[in-house]
């Protein structure tokens, strides 16, 4: 217990959450050996505390620590970064230059956001956890190097390798103690001593007078989730203590700063011994479905009313669902705002009665408008495709053949950006 107290201390670490304490003994325990470590927790965790932990306490820490973020470092870059290059390997290699492997020997490296490492590097890397060799890039001499591995990341790395994004072997191997930082919001007695913490700090630091929390707030504080974890409550005092000319802080102060109701929610990650989580983001993408699915029911729904109408010369009895289907798909604006440009357009009679619905204007590729129904030939009723990929592509053929060709006024049309427009003619082909 001295020895984590005083592991604490040194490093500023603050809490006693069983949890917490865990992962630090962890970490004092594996520093004297040579084994590779993965810490598992979300962003703002603190993740970044057991590598230093480790290296402190191990028989490297007179050697080389070096800290290497996988996903600030561009993809043609990083085996360069990481293991060097000679001169003439690539554009731009004007010299031979040294590796972070090769800098770090004797020493430890820290992989922060290792899950975000392209393949091909995980392979590279595989082999230097293995038998401690690599080659430069662009030279066929292997060199040896002795360097201890701590990687940390908050991807569920199980579902990544599921996911082809991660080699199972390499994960094995990074692996061998896995070290568990807890969320912020299982830690609920130790916010009040982290905001105390960080609002001594600030004072000192900007020469103001210490934030102070009443207790309400402090219950308001414990009840939040905090997506961003001890970085967001860092943050939240660092703001407060230079904004805020009242230095005794309530829940309502709070809550202009954190509104409760604003806090989206919490995912919270049950990791087991194999770094799997529970959770993933399926529902997400059924929303979506649903979505999609709900369009297309519209727009069947609006195609048969419209034939209705014309059938009838707009004189058909509407029931109220179909008149705010109508107005739900066709009126979005007010109608001093409506768009006679648009595919479909109810013209609007200003002595009409409410909600009375008048035949479409249906308008040619030469815009001349063709209002007298008679001449118009209704297609005889046939199944409608239930694809959505098949309605969609129609969509834009009409879009693009009424601005004959022109994107930019058919995305307008569609209601989607250009790019997205210029991916969906790529996709089904329609380039001319």
């Amino acid at each position: 217990m001295a020895e984590l107290q005083s592991i604490k201390a040194r490093f500023g670490i603050i809490g006693n959450f069983p949890a917490l304490n865990r992962a630090l003994e962890k970490a004092i325990q594996v520093a004297p050996t040579d084994i590779s470590v993965l810490v598992m927790g979300e962003s703002g965790v603190g993740k970044e505390f057991i590598p230093k932990i480790i290296h402190g306490e191990s028989r490297r820490k007179h050697q080389p620590y070096i800290v290497v973020n996988c996903g600030a470092i561009p993809e043609g870059t990083i085996d360069s970064e990481l293991f060097g290059h000679e001169k003439g390997a690539f554009t731009g290699a004007t010299s031979t230059r040294k590796g972070y492997f090769e800098v770090a020997d004797g020493g430890t490296i820290f992989l922060d956001e290792v899950g975000e490492l392209p393949l091909q590097t995980q392979v590279r890397l595989l082999r230097v956890l293995e038998s401690g060799e690599f080659m430069k890039v662009g030279s066929s001499q292997v060199q040896k190097t002795n360097v201890r591995i701590v990687a940390a990341t908050n991807v569920n790395m199980m579902k990544a390798i599921g996911d082809n994004r991660f080699r199972e072997d390499l994960y094995y191997r990074l692996n061998t103690v896995q070290i568990d930082m807890p969320a912020l919001r299982e830690r609920k007695g130790d916010i009040h001593l982290l905001f105390r913490k960080f609002a001594i700090d600030f004072a000192e630091k900007y020469r103001m007078p210490e934030l102070k929390l009443t207790d309400d707030a402090v219950s308001y504080l414990e009840n939040y989730a905090f997506p961003g974890n001890v970085r967001q409550l860092r943050n939240l005092v660092e703001q407060m203590t230079v904004v805020e000319q009242n230095r005794e802080v309530n829940s309502t102060k709070l809550a202009e700063y954190i509104p409760m109701n604003a806090n989206l929610p919490a995912v919270i990650s049950k990791t087991s011994g194999s770094g799997s989580s529970s959770s993933d983001f399926g529902s997400e993408r059924e929303i979506m479905y649903k979505v999609l699915f709900d369009m297309r029911n519209d727009i069947n729904d609006l195609k048969s009313l419209t034939s209705e109408l014309i059938k009838s010369r707009g004189n058909a009895d509407l029931s109220s669902q179909e008149k705010n289907l109508i107005n739900r798909i066709y009126t979005p604006e007010p109608a001093q705002n409506a768009n006679p440009n648009s595919l479909l357009y109810f013209e609007n009679n200003n002595n009409s009665q409410q909600n009375q619905i008048h035949h479409p204007t249906i308008i040619s590729e030469d815009n001349e408008d063709y209002n007298d129904v008679e001449d118009i030939e209704i297609e005889e009723a046939r199944p409608e495709s239930l694809s959505l990929q098949n309605n969609e592509k129609d969509l834009i053929i009409k879009a693009l053949e009424k601005h004959k060709g022109r994107r930019n006024k058919a995305a307008d049309e569609l209601g989607i950006s250009q790019r997205t427009l210029y991916r969906k003619i790529k996709q089904y082909n329609l380039e001319e």
